[in-house]
């Protein structure tokens, strides 16, 4: 599975912005699909997960309900509308998904997000 993010740049707080991560491969193989981030100086933390299946979500407390994943399985993408953009959101961005094959994680090359105040 290979995943290609895209969507980062700079906006002001309060703005929005959209990311996607385009997944190729063995796309069938995805279970679980989600969001995570890593500021600077910071451990890298969940922001969204979606599951192929159900299409059930889940967020971190510091999110839920300024952001939004979504798929497009037609596609194989996935997608993050951040609204309500906040300093603290400032960080890059990665796409991650797990595979049923071993529970294999794969991940993107990431794309920064900075919110300036």
């Amino acid at each position: 599975v290979q995943l290609v993010e895209s969507g980062g740049g700079l906006v002001q707080a309060g703005g929005s912005l959209r990311l996607s991560c385009a997944a190729s491969g063995s796309t069938a193989s995805i279970i679980t699909m989600g969001w995570y981030r890593q500021a600077p100086g910071k451990q890298r933390e969940l922001v969204a997960i979606i599951t192929s299946g159900s299409g059930s979500t889940n967020y971190a407390d510091s999110v839920k309900g300024r952001f939004t994943i979504s798929r497009d399985n037609a596609k194989n993408t996935m997608y993050l509308q951040m609204t309500s953009l906040k300093p603290e959101d400032t960080a890059v961005y990665y796409c991650n998904a797990i595979s049923r094959t071993f529970l294999r994680s794969y991940w993107g090359q990431g794309t920064q997000v900075t919110v300036s105040s």
